[in-house]
């Protein structure tokens, strides 16, 4: 299956077992670009991208990848399509040293130029290969989390505030990381993240969601030229 180049939401409403968070959502992820998501807790942002792979139930609107309808395709469909996921609270298999949690993610498929790839960008898991998951620091364990979502190739990745809890430091190498990512793959990235001048310094768009509704979508330059839809976000932690 070749990889997918864009996942759209088209006017989507989503949620959990009949309760509505989202409302209306549209969007476009392409390959190469880089699209923020903020909003205070309980906005809808990690059920956003639980409904890009499936984990939330769709109650109206569109899931498109490249065009085609994947609102009912379970989440494995929509990760051979190419759609990479980055859950919050670093998922990793603990018992496992770093490369067994990479080689893991493979289910099988071919290891050597998956592993030179994310080695490359997270050269310390390359030093720390053979370490188990409990001897990792937080900031190397959401590197891990990060690598294993990378492991597939994915076209397009989701990532769910992948810095919380992290140093400052450490913040900021993993995120020279991602973007290093998509500069050198042409991978879209979707990030959701509470520290809104990170999103603000990565993203080339930005959406702020109140309640579940889109209150903006567009330039981060416009965002940030619109001061009342920013003192409305920051509630959120800025750096």
């Amino acid at each position: 299956m070749q990889a997918a180049t864009e996942l759209r939401f088209d006017q989507v409403s989503a949620g959990y077992a009949g309760a509505r968070v989202l409302h209306g959502v549209d969007f476009t992820l392409r390959q190469g670009r880089k699209l923020g998501l903020i909003g205070r807790n309980g906005a809808g942002k990690t059920t956003t991208l639980a409904s890009a792979v499936g984990h939330a139930q769709l109650q109206g609107g569109r899931v498109l990848m490249d065009g085609q309808d994947v609102g009912a395709w379970p989440t494995h469909a929509r990760a051979r399509a190419g759609l990479g996921y980055v859950p919050q609270g670093r998922e990793i298999f603990p018992s496992l040293s770093v490369e067994e949690n990479l080689i893991a993610a493979l289910q099988g498929r071919p290891r050597g130029p998956a592993l030179d790839r994310v080695y490359g960008l997270f050269p310390r898991l390359r030093e720390r290969r053979r370490n188990g998951g409990t001897q990792l620091s937080g900031g190397e364990q959401q590197m891990l989390s990060v690598a294993r979502a990378l492991m597939a190739g994915p076209s397009l990745l989701l990532l769910d505030e992948p810095l919380e809890g992290l140093a400052p430091k450490v913040r900021d190498e993993l995120m020279d990381a991602i973007s290093a990512l998509v500069t050198s793959t042409g991978v879209g990235c979707l990030l959701v993240e509470q520290h809104v001048d990170v999103v603000l310094d990565f993203a080339d768009e930005v959406i702020v969601l109140e309640r579940g509704v889109p209150v903006f979508h567009g330039p981060v330059e416009d965002l940030r030229r619109d001061g009342a839809i920013l003192d409305r976000a920051i509630g959120l932690e800025k750096v």
